[in-house]
C-alpha cells in the first residue's frame, strides 16, 4: 500500500511536470480580430464614431496583398504570367503610332502617286506670247507622255473649254475659284502645272540666239495650295533659221531639263499631304435638321480615315473627308451614311474632281 501510495504520487508529480513543459513549448494563441460589433463599440467609447456612422470594414487579403504591390517598386514587382502590367507610358502607346501607315494605306498611296494627273498651264497674268506659251506647255505635256506614259490635256483643250465652260464656272463655283482650277478639277487632275517664263533673244542672220528663264509652280488642284515651285535658266540655244526657232529651241530644252524635277517634286509633296488619306471635298445642300447631320457624320466616320465639318447652316453643310480610298468607294460611303442617316432621298448633284455635291432630298 505504502509502495502504491508513493507510485501514485510520482505519477501525479510526472504528469504535472509533463503539462508544464507542453504549456512552455507551445506557441501562445493568436488573438482573434475584434468583430465588427467590437470595434463599433471601441469606437463610441473612445469618441471616434458617430452613432450614425456604418462600423469599419477589416481589410480584406486581396486589398492587402493589391496595396503591397502598389508599395513595391515596379522594378521588384513579378507579373502573374498572362496578366496585363499597366506603365505610366501606357496609354501614350497609341498616339506614338497614329501616324504610323498600315501595309494597306501605304500601298494605296504609292499606287496613287504612280498614277497622278497633271494639267499643265501658263500664268495666264503674264507678258508670255501666246504662241511661246503653247510651245511650253505642248513641251511639258509630251515629256509627260513620252517619260511617264500619261494621258494629258492639251493646250487647246484647256482654250476651248475656258470659252465652253464660263457659265457652268460662274454657276457652280460662283467665281470664288479661278477657272483653270475648276477646270483641272473638271479633268480630274491631281495637280496643275503654272509655266511662267520670260525669253531673251539674241545673234544675228545665221546665227540666231535665245534662253528662257523662270519658274514652273505646282498647285494641288482642290485647294490651289502652292506645293512647290521649281525654278530655272535655261542655256542658250541656236538657229540659223530665225529668232523663233531659237526660242522655241531654248523653251523645249528648259521644259525637258525641268520638268523631272517638277514631278519628282509633285509626287514628294502630295505624298507628304497624303498621311491622313485623300482629301474630298463634301457639300450637303439643304440640311435643316442639324441632328440628322450630325448622325450622318458619325456614320460616315466608322467608314473613312477623318471627316472634318467645316461649315453648317440649314441650306448647306461642308466636310473634308480623308480616306484611303478611291472616288468612287467615298461616294458610295456617303450614301451608307445617309441611309443610316435617314436621308433615303439623297443624290449626288455634280462632281468636280474630288468634289462631290449631294442634295439631301429634304
Amino acid at each position: 500500500m505504502r509502495f502504491a501510495s508513493r507510485s501514485m504520487s510520482v505519477s501525479f508529480f510526472a504528469a504535472a511536470a509533463f503539462a508544464l513543459i507542453g504549456c512552455a513549448s507551445a506557441p501562445p494563441p493568436q488573438a482573434s480580430a475584434p468583430s465588427p460589433d467590437q470595434q463599433r463599440a471601441t469606437a463610441l467609447v473612445q469618441g471616434g464614431l458617430d452613432a450614425g456612422q456604418p462600423s469599419p470594414q477589416a481589410p480584406e487579403s486581396g486589398n492587402a496583398a493589391a496595396q503591397a504591390a502598389i508599395a513595391q517598386p515596379p522594378s521588384t514587382q513579378t507579373p502573374t504570367p498572362g496578366a496585363v502590367v499597366a506603365s505610366a507610358a501606357s496609354p501614350q502607346a497609341p498616339a506614338a503610332q497614329s501616324g504610323q501607315l498600315t501595309p494597306d494605306q501605304s500601298a494605296f498611296i504609292q499606287n496613287y502617286l504612280n498614277r497622278l494627273n497633271y494639267m499643265v498651264y501658263y500664268n495666264a497674268d503674264s507678258k508670255i506670247d501666246p504662241k511661246y506659251a503653247k510651245i511650253a506647255v505642248s513641251q511639258a505635256n509630251r515629256w509627260l507622255i513620252e517619260k511617264m506614259g500619261l494621258s494629258v490635256i492639251d493646250y487647246d483643250q484647256i482654250e476651248q473649254n475656258k470659252k465652253d465652260q464660263a457659265a457652268a464656272w460662274q454657276t457652280e463655283t460662283g467665281g470664288t475659284i479661278d477657272i483653270i482650277q475648276y477646270l483641272a478639277q473638271k479633268f480630274n487632275a491631281d495637280v496643275y502645272v503654272e509655266i511662267d517664263f520670260s525669253l531673251s533673244t539674241g545673234g544675228q542672220a545665221g546665227a540666231y540666239t535665245a534662253s528662257a528663264q523662270g519658274s514652273m509652280n505646282i498647285y494641288e488642284t482642290s485647294t490651289a495650295a502652292l506645293l512647290g515651285s521649281v525654278s530655272f535658266s535655261g542655256q542658250p540655244a541656236f538657229s540659223p533659221s530665225s529668232l523663233d526657232a531659237a526660242a522655241t529651241n531654248a523653251i523645249a530644252s528648259a521644259v525637258w531639263t525641268m520638268m523631272p524635277k517638277v514631278t519628282d517634286q509633285a509626287k514628294s509633296l502630295v505624298s507628304n499631304s497624303l498621311q491622313r488619306g485623300v482629301r474630298y471635298e463634301l457639300i450637303l445642300e439643304k440640311t435643316p435638321d442639324s441632328r440628322i447631320v450630325s448622325t450622318f457624320r458619325r456614320a460616315l466616320e466608322r467608314t473613312v480615315q477623318e471627316v472634318d465639318q467645316i461649315s453648317y447652316s440649314p441650306g448647306e453643310t461642308r466636310f473634308n473627308v480623308y480616306a484611303f480610298l478611291p472616288g468612287d468607294k467615298v461616294e458610295d460611303a456617303v450614301y451608307s451614311a445617309a441611309t443610316q442617316a435617314g436621308l433615303r432621298d439623297l443624290n449626288l448633284v455634280y462632281m468636280r474632281g474630288r468634289s462631290y455635291t449631294f442634295d439631301s432630298g429634304q
